[in-house]
């Protein structure tokens, strides 16, 4: 014998239907590489850019007014705690009078779009949004507390210039290049004192003033040869790879005494 539950199914049905109904339906997405996944660095290391390129795909729910998009391109490279230090000239010597320590904060940082910031989305969206150098949260520990500070504050004004000032931390709102458009594409420089290890690519997608769809990628940088010989003794046996440094400069001196050698 069979037995029927017509008002579960009918249930079950309404809960889908509403399910669906409140599920956000993305007009478009967006399909991104870079050049790029594995950056080798090695001895002679001078630094390079990538490419980062891709294109905006619609779909039939697409709005048809909509033609114009702006694109915001963040890379971050990995976080570690950083400090930036106030020196201050006392009788007659610079010496370190206070300090910041930066917890957790990227240590590459560049920010790209096809147009300024405020041409692209409200203060209140680029707030939220982390658009640009001044609105991304750099944690900071002042005191007993832990919170970012406004952007002209004396210790993040300085330690982002110079971050700049290495090429690790960087803005410019006329990188990105629309092909045609939906098609896209930026570089990204990477100097040569570039940090090591895993870098995420976020692409936000506007169009009006707001969010239309975002993603992400990745790209690695390693380093091999004798380098990465050293990184991971360092790392692995920091007490021979010390014995092993301290010995190399005592035999460099030596040698130096015997070539400069005064007869």
């Amino acid at each position: 014998m069979t037995t029927s539950y017509p008002y579960a199914a009918v249930g079950v049905a309404l809960a889908l239907g509403v399910a669906v109904a409140a599920a956000p339906a993305r007009a478009e997405r967006l399909i991104v590489s870079v050049s790029n996944h594995r950056v080798t660095v090695t001895p002679n290391y001078s630094g390079e850019e990538l490419v980062l390129f891709g294109s905006v795909e619609k779909d039939a729910s697409t709005p048809a007014t909509r033609t114009r998009y702006d694109l915001v391109v963040t890379v971050s490279g990995p976080r570690a705690d950083m400090v930036t230090r106030r020196k201050e000239r006392k009788f007659g010597i610079w010496i370190n009078t206070d300090y910041r320590q930066f917890l957790n904060v990227p240590t590459y940082l560049a920010v790209f779009a096809n147009r300024p910031f405020d041409a692209i989305a409200s203060p209140e969206v680029q707030r939220r949004q982390q658009l640009g150098l001044n609105n991304v949260l750099l944690t900071q520990r002042v005191g007993t507390d832990y919170a970012d500070v406004v952007p002209n504050d004396a210790f993040r004004s300085a330690f982002v210039r110079l971050r700049s000032e290495h090429g690790l931390y960087r803005e410019d709102t006329s990188a990105v290049t629309f092909l045609t458009p939906t098609l896209f594409r930026t570089g990204i420089p990477l100097p040569a004192e570039v940090p090591i290890g895993t870098y995420d690519v976020e692409i936000r997608l506007f169009s009006d003033g707001a969010l239309v769809t975002r993603t992400e990628t990745a790209f690695e940088i390693v380093k091999v040869g004798f380098e990465q010989f050293v990184a991971t003794s360092a790392r692995q046996d920091g007490f021979v790879y010390g014995l092993v440094t301290a010995f190399m400069a005592l035999m460099t001196g030596w040698m130096a005494s015997i070539v400069f050698r005064k007869e």
